[in-house]
């Protein structure tokens, strides 16, 4: 059962989405509350579901990824097998790190990261085209980030 979050649970959530890794104390001092009451907010937020998880985030670049691209893909026919079979296919294949849902056009969104353009070009063409449920793909190739991966307005 969530309970309604006050101004003191969204201060809090701001916090940590900038840092995830502030301690109670550190906490403590940016929303004025005592260190062991900041432990129980945070712990009653992950405990009803508000904070998911704790990340790492890795620097794509550093590690041989030096391709981000969003794909959009285009079903076939609209199945619960086909909407099944290619999810099973985008949780298998490293190089999809994120998959959505759309309305519009496209089916589907899905953020990779791949070493270079012929990865990229691999991707589409050997794993997802060849896919019996993909009727069409379309890449954006990112030229730079922005802004990323921002914090949610509580």
């Amino acid at each position: 059962m969530s309970t309604q979050l006050d101004a003191l649970d969204r201060a809090l959530l701001t916090c940590l989405q900038r840092n995830s890794r502030l301690t109670s104390a550190e906490l403590a001092e940016q929303v004025h509350l005592s260190p062991s009451q900041c432990a129980r907010r945070r712990q009653r937020l992950e405990e009803e579901g508000y904070i998911t998880g704790y990340n790492a985030i890795v620097d794509a670049a550093k590690i041989g990824a030096t391709v981000e691209a969003f794909v959009q893909v285009t079903m076939a026919a609209h199945s619960r097998e086909n909407a099944q079979d290619f999810i099973r296919l985008a949780e298998r294949t490293p190089a999809v790190v994120s998959v959505w849902t759309l309305t519009g056009e496209a089916d589907y969104m899905l953020r990779v990261f791949c070493a270079d353009l012929v990865a990229l070009n691999d991707l589409v063409q050997q794993v997802l085209l060849p896919h019996d449920a993909v009727a069409r793909v379309q890449s954006q190739i990112v030229m730079e980030r922005l802004k990323d991966n921002a914090p949610i307005a509580v």
